[in-house]
């Protein structure tokens, strides 16, 4: 058998000793990145609740403001739709509060804020009568689903 000359012995234990050393320091960089990201995700979850929770605070103002007749039925059907849309709800819950999207589609056609400015009284005054008009279609209904709004959480 022959003997390995031992300076080939020393460069193998070397080259083991800077591959160990350096995946030593990937490994603690993985285990870094990975603190980092689970992190990152954590703060990202806590944004998300609670901007979920401003959101559900928002429909259940505009529920009771509606309850108590201090919006428009329209108005607030609009902003519950968008505010449920916004929150990504199952359909069954569209479809419990379907009163809120039908108001909304049949009334989105008509301008708001600054386009509402520019129309004629007359012309104001003929999608105030539409607006009347589907609010009366609707509105038990409506008010029936702001009812069951109050103190649910989506």
């Amino acid at each position: 058998m022959t003997e390995v000359p031992v300076w080939i012995l020393v460069v193998a234990g070397l080259i083991i000793l800077v591959l160990s050393a350096i995946a030593t320091y990937y490994c603690l960089e993985l285990r870094t990145a990975r603190k980092r990201q689970a992190q990152q995700l954590a703060e990202l979850e806590a944004a998300a609740d609670a901007q979920r929770e401003r959101v559900n605070n928002s429909i259940q103002i505009i529920a009771k403001t509606l309850l108590e007749e201090g919006v428009g039925l329209t108005e607030a059907s609009l902003r519950i739709r968008v505010l449920l849309d916004s929150l990504q709800v199952d359909p069954t819950v569209k479809e419990e509060f379907v009163a809120f999207y039908k108001v909304a589609d049949k009334t989105s056609h008509i301008p708001i804020l600054e386009d509402w400015k520019k129309l004629s009284r007359k012309e104001q005054f003929a999608f105030e009568k539409e607006m009347l008009r589907i609010e009366g279609e609707y509105r038990d209904f409506a008010l029936d689903a702001a009812k069951r709004i109050l103190g649910r959480s989506f």
